[in-house]
């Protein structure tokens, strides 16, 4: 059965689960049943299945939107760090990288899906630097995506809109697409999410829902805070990417504080989200 238009989910990793058993546990206590699953990596959690984690994911009976992937060596320490460290940045560690997408597009079949989420990494401007060869690796990638009729999903932050719109229209690849994180823009101290809404529409694949400030000093991070508590202007974002056409998934993601915070927050994001769908009805 299809996902409904603007189905309230959560990222997998935001639970801080290990088992396909105590993800669904979760998604029952939540009372949703959709989720963005991580494939299995270092930083969105590996998983005790192992190998068999697409057969228990099928089973389990909950809705999957697509998956997400990171790589290992990713280090968000600081944005310093995960600007060496993100995706496909250093030309260094691409080849092996692009083995980890293999595979990962081989588990995102195994799960019966068709959607991948990553972040690039920080992209080269216009003009800039190694620009030509990185994207002749994002080409890469969705070639090798599209052999396997597969999306990939760009995630918004580490760059600004404007930058991110010029690179997709550089690259010309249908499959290529944007999953829009509204508070990472807020984290990268990038852009105004509300005015990148417009700039990103026609491509938005996916959305994660999380709320953040702005930094307060160059150069750091900004803070994640729970979803209506801050600088996201979440309720105008919603009704923004309903007016805009959205119709995907609303998977609520939230990065900081223990599992049994970060459960805590998420629920009461459940309810905030449902609050703000039915304000825009």
């Amino acid at each position: 059965m299809a996902i409904p238009p603007l189905a309230i989910g959560v990222c997998s990793w935001s639970l801080q689960v290990t088992s396909i058993p105590e993800l669904a546990g979760f998604l029952k206590k939540l009372d949703i049943d959709v989720v963005q699953i991580a494939c299995g990596d270092p930083h969105h959690a590996s998983w005790n299945e192992g190998e068999a984690m697409p057969a228990a994911a099928l089973a389990a009976g909950f809705h999957m939107s697509g998956t997400m992937l990171g790589f290992p060596g990713e280090d968000y320490t600081t944005p310093q760090h995960i600007e060496r460290t993100g995706g496909f940045g250093d030309p260094a560690t691409r080849p092996e990288r692009l083995e980890r997408f293999r595979w990962a597009i081989t588990r995102t079949k195994q799960l019966g899906l068709t959607d991948i989420m990553l972040h690039a990494g920080f992209l080269p401007e216009v003009g800039g630097e190694g620009r030509r060869a990185f994207l002749d690796t994002l080409a890469e990638v969705a070639d090798l995506a599209g052999r396997a009729g597969m999306i990939v999903a760009f995630e918004t932050g580490q760059e600004t809109a404007a930058l991110l719109r010029r690179t997709l229209d550089d690259l010309q690849c249908p499959n290529l697409k944007v999953n829009f994180d509204p508070a990472n823009m807020l984290l990268y101290d990038k852009d105004d999410p509300l005015q990148a809404l417009d700039m990103l529409a026609p491509d938005i694949r996916s959305v994660h829902l999380k709320d953040a400030n702005r930094p307060t000093v160059p150069g750091t991070w900004g803070s994640e805070v729970p979803l209506g508590m801050g600088q996201t202007n979440t309720k105008a974002f919603v009704k923004k990417l309903v007016r805009v056409g959205y119709r995907g998934s609303l998977c609520i993601e939230r990065e900081v504080g223990t599992q049994a915070e970060r459960f805590a927050d998420i629920a009461h994001g459940v309810r905030f989200l449902k609050d703000c769908l039915a304000e825009g009805k």
